[in-house]
């Protein structure tokens, strides 16, 4: 027997899958909180530093946004930028939750969840709603702090955004997962980030809106620009009509629009994620 063919699975591991799926979903994403709490660096560097970025940009920017209102629709940049910031924590968290999929392959706890009873897709939801939840949970941090400052943030608002960023959340943390399973080192993983993810952040809608030009049209077709601006859209959900003027920018992807993407996005991401797992390579045991 080939012990990397698919085709050939034990019928007795097969038969337990649905009893051991969900307690290895629960399990896994448990872990992933243990690790970040005895990590504390992990939330400096995915809380801090996009916390920075926002006070940084939104004064250093602000005096250069008013001179062009284009480009952010008439809105106070500080305000612009507030949910690029909470989709930026998002990415952050991402990249620290899916490199750990590199650090188990070496220390060989992913080959040890491969020969388990539980299907690789609990592995994949172990590991993909484990690092969301931190995500969520660090984004909803900065989301208070915004609402407790000069950002003029709807409590309903507030509540409606969380479901949001667990799915944007869950659509990063897919792709950082999709990159890792097939990278073997840290190094490598963060140069890809770097020249993916990052350019797919700053052309999301997060510093500027999309224009007529080349770039305005990859602003466009990016799937992260639309989740970025259901953030918007819900962010200030029930705020009276004087507050949606000022806060809300010129061009913005409509509710349904941003809604529909965004989901048909997390869909395909958590996808993949779940057939490059399922798909045998060298670094498996079964």
């Amino acid at each position: 027997m080939n012990p990397y063919d698919a085709s050939q699975a034990n019928p007795k591991r097969e038969a337990t899958q649905p009893a051991a799926m969900y307690p290895a979903i629960a399990s896994l994403a448990w872990r992933e909180w243990v690790r970040f709490v005895r990590q504390p660096n992990r939330v400096i560097g995915a809380l801090g530093q996009p916390i920075l970025f926002w006070l940084l940009f939104g004064s250093g920017f602000s005096d250069s946004m008013r001179v062009n209102e284009k480009s952010v629709g008439g809105v106070d940049y500080s305000i612009y930028f507030f949910p690029g910031t909470l989709v930026l924590i998002l990415l952050f968290t991402a990249i620290f939750a899916t490199i750990s999929i590199i650090e188990d392959r070496r220390e060989g706890f992913l080959q040890g969840v491969l020969t388990s009873p539980a299907p690789r897709l609990a592995m994949v939801l172990g590991k993909l709603i484990g690092g969301t939840l931190i995500a969520v949970a660090q984004a909803s941090i900065f989301l208070l702090l915004g609402a407790l400052t000069r950002v003029p943030l709807p409590w309903t608002g507030v509540l409606l955004t969380i479901p949001a960023l667990f799915v944007l959340g869950l659509a990063l943390t897919a792709i950082g997962f999709t990159m890792a399973w097939r990278l073997d080192s840290t190094q490598g993983f963060h140069a890809l980030m770097s020249v993916f993810l990052l350019p797919m952040w700053l052309l999301s809608g997060a510093f500027f809106q999309a224009g007529d030009s080349v770039v305005g049209w990859i602003v466009r077709l990016n799937p992260l620009t639309y989740g970025v601006a259901l953030v918007r859209h819900l962010l200030y959900w029930g705020a009276d009509a004087a507050t949606l003027q000022q806060v809300m920018p010129d061009k913005l992807p409509s509710f349904g629009l941003s809604l529909g993407i965004t989901a048909a996005f997390v869909i395909g991401t958590c996808g993949l994620a779940w057939l490059t797992a399922g798909r045998r390579s060298a670094g498996d045991l079964l």
